[in-house]
């Protein structure tokens, strides 16, 4: 028996309008600061035509995107509530994979834009093993404190007495035929741009590895420190990478993809010791990108930032199985290695519509 388990961060799949960059130029759209807008009022009307005639397209690539990846079991991140979720998947998703996704869970988190954890799942397996929701857990409202996580490298940057996940860390109990399994929807801290002569990486780092702390020992707690032998993944956006491909050259003279590790990070807080795998680290090291970063072509790299990170138990029984990166929904912005290009989806542009910023991973597992 298998199941497949696929993560996307799905890049603000919401059904409001954000009108704040009236004020704010910081949280204008591109397009809207070409334009001088006399009132509020105007600035509206263009946005509500700005959003609407550009969601259509995306959302349908972001659908082509989940539907290529074909898991039984799928975490999203950035998901607005579930009303939002059952449009986009009755609009959408249906008209691709019919009916679907019926199981949903969705608990409001932290995020201050209103970005949630998600997780779908559909009735039962290609194998035919029905799929079933036993329990469902948030732990948005633990603390560095309750946790017992707090550092002074997180004085800068933390209380003691704030939220330990800036999303939440989404516990969520399944029965496949006959087989338990506990998958954990994560989306950690975003890395934000450089200050004072220092990357946003660095910047940040302590409230990552933070979080990952909180997720191991929330998994320590219940199933022992070393898992237990019980069957669980981590799946989400981690938003940091144990390595990266930093890209220099030019259209005229080629690109050249360069292979970076990276010290520290989240990451490795959840795999030290043989915790949980990182099952992306299975493909060849010039092909485990997730995610296409630039500052300009001054600063450009591919890198991992969405993970299955599985138990022991998870992979005894998958050491030759491979996950997929699902990346015909990336921009034509995004720079590929030499073989690794793929026919992008219809109407994908140079920037956007695009599926994602992100690609959905996939895997599938054995259940034995």
């Amino acid at each position: 028996m298998t199941v497949r388990i696929a993560s996307f961060n799905a890049e603000n799949l919401l059904s409001r309008f954000d009108f704040s960059g009236f004020r704010n130029e910081l949280r204008q759209d591109r397009v809207a600061q070409l334009y001088d807008f006399d009132t509020e009022a105007q600035y509206q009307q263009a946005e509500i035509a700005r959003a609407v005639s550009l969601t259509d397209d995306t959302r349908q690539l972001t659908a082509l995107a989940i539907a290529e990846a074909d898991a039984d079991i799928l975490c999203l991140q950035e998901v607005e509530n579930l009303d939002t979720l059952h449009r986009f998947e009755y609009g959408y998703l249906f008209k691709m994979i019919g009916d679907g996704y019926r199981h949903k869970v969705l608990v409001n988190g932290n995020d201050g834009r209103g970005i949630n954890l998600a997780l779908m799942t559909r009735e039962r397996t290609i194998d035919g093993a029905k799929i079933e929701v036993l329990d469902v857990t948030s732990h948005a409202q633990q603390t560095y404190e309750t946790m017992g996580l707090y550092t002074p490298d997180l004085t800068e940057l933390q209380k003691p007495g704030d939220k330990l996940f800036k999303r939440d860390c989404l516990e969520v109990d399944l029965k496949v035929g006959d087989k338990r399994l506990t998958v954990y929807v994560v989306h950690f801290k975003s890395m934000g741009g450089p200050r004072d002569g220092i990357d946003g990486r660095t910047l940040t780092m302590p409230v990552r590895v933070a979080e990952a702390r909180g997720v191991r020992k929330i998994i320590a707690d219940r199933f022992g420190p070393d898992g237990g032998g019980k069957r669980y993944v981590i799946a989400g956006d981690i938003n940091d990478y144990s390595e990266k491909l930093v890209i220099t050259g030019d259209r005229r003279n080629g690109y050249r993809f360069t292979p970076e590790q990276a010290a520290g990070g989240a990451v490795r807080e959840l795999t030290a010791g043989g915790f949980a795998e990182n099952v992306v680290a299975r493909r060849p090291e010039m092909d485990r990108w997730t995610l296409y970063h630039t500052r300009g072509p001054e600063e450009r790299h591919l890198c991992q930032l969405d993970y299955l990170l599985a138990s022991p138990a998870m992979v005894r029984s998958n050491r030759d199985r491979l996950p997929d990166i699902v990346r015909a929904g990336q921009p034509y912005r995004t720079l590929f290695p030499d073989g690794q290009e793929v026919e992008r989806y219809p109407r994908t542009g140079w920037d956007r519509p695009k599926a994602s910023d992100h690609c959905p991973v996939a895997m599938t597992f054995d259940l034995v």
